[in-house]
Parts: C-alpha cells; sequence; structure tokens
C-alpha cells in the first residue's frame, strides 16, 4: 500500500510541477514589476479543476484508510 501510494504523490507531483514552470518572476524595483510592458501572468484556471479533482481523491484515500484501520 505504501508503495502505490508514493507513486501517486510522485505522479500528482510531476503532473501539478507545471504551474511553477509557468510563473511570472517578478521584478525588484519595489513596485512588483507589474505595471510596465510585461506580458501579463499565466492563467491557472484550467489547472484549478486538476487541483481539485487530486484533492478530492487524496482527501477520499485518507478517510477510507482511516475507516479500515479503525475497524481492525
Amino acid at each position: 500500500m505504501k508503495n502505490s501510494l508514493l507513486k501517486f504523490y510522485i505522479f500528482s507531483f510531476i503532473f501539478l510541477s507545471d504551474f511553477v514552470l509557468f510563473a511570472q518572476p517578478g521584478t525588484d524595483d519595489g513596485g512588483g514589476g507589474l505595471e510596465d510592458d510585461d506580458p501579463p501572468p499565466a492563467p491557472i484556471n484550467s489547472k484549478l479543476f486538476w487541483l481539485a479533482v487530486f484533492g478530492i481523491l487524496l482527501a477520499f484515500n485518507y478517510y477510507r484508510n482511516k475507516r479500515t484501520q479503525n475497524i481492525k
């Protein structure tokens, strides 16, 4: 069970790590760096769905395992 859970964690981390790849860097000029000719930040609307799905699956897995431990 630990091995499959570890594989799920690794898969989730790799699958959701593209949030970092599309992050917009800021500048240290004190103004945040978004006032100039910078491109608009990357939207995350399409990734919020997958984040919610994995969160629900993780919570379901946690409570299912907790229930089976209490039965034993």
